[in-house]
């Protein structure tokens, strides 16, 4: 059955459930081969049998249908399953190996104008979401500040200055980076902040943000870092 679903959700083919109620028990084949692999090393106090009781997932199978349908449409979507969930983490893994190679690969919503590029990532609830920017030589960014929102900034290409101000204070932090370094930069809430490419090159910067980017909560205040 999971193979199935797995197999025909990610060719894009239809499935068909007679009984989206029906409730079934699963149990990872990794965890099967593990406990097996650990009864032929003498595990076991005596003859044959599991040490332990292997891992089982009950599920219904409207709801593991609809998990896997969530695994493909992460690609449009971005959102992340919930990986803390030792059987989300591995119906993610059983679903993958059923992709052909040819799909392996996806592209991004890609947001383009004279600045450079933009571009989302990956994104979950519970983490925040990454996205990646290029920018353009002499381009400034950003020039806001958050309320709440934590982010982290890694230039990973290029050469930059990151600057901060206090909205309450007029000192003007500053932090050069480099592509090379691979070096984190915290930008804490309450500080206005910009990150300007100062190298000959595009500038590639991947970013961190705390929270899911909502449009119609963006929790983003413009404000010029110097005045």
């Amino acid at each position: 059955m999971t193979a199935t679903f797995c197999h025909n959700i990610a060719h894009d083919l239809p499935i068909q459930i007679s009984d989206p109620k029906k409730e079934i028990e699963l149990t990872y084949i990794d965890d099967v081969v593990e406990a097996l692999v650990g009864e032929l090393r003498g595990v076991a106090e005596s003859g044959f049998r599991f040490a332990t009781p292997l891992p089982s997932y009950k599920i219904s199978l409207g709801e593991l249908a609809g998990l896997i349908q969530s695994f493909r449409e992460l690609r449009r979507s971005l959102l992340l399953p919930d990986f803390s969930k030792p059987f989300v983490k591995a119906l993610y893994a059983t679903y993958l190996s059923y992709l052909d190679g040819s799909d392996f690969g996806y592209g991004l919503d890609i947001k383009a104008d004279e600045r450079g590029s933009l571009a989302e990532f990956i994104k979950a609830p519970a983490f925040g979401q990454i996205f990646i920017s290029r920018t353009k030589p002499g381009v400034v960014r950003g020039n806001h500040y958050h309320h709440t929102k934590a982010e982290k900034f890694v230039v990973v290409e290029g050469k930059a200055i990151i600057r901060f101000r206090h909205i309450d204070r007029g000192e003007v932090i500053e932090h050069c980076v480099r592509g090379e370094e691979y070096r984190v930069l915290d930008i804490p809430p309450g500080f206005t902040h910009s990150i300007e490419n100062v190298g000959t090159s595009d500038l590639v910067t991947l970013f961190w943000a705390s929270e899911v980017f909502d449009p119609e909560r963006p929790d983003t205040t413009w404000e010029e870092v110097l005045k």
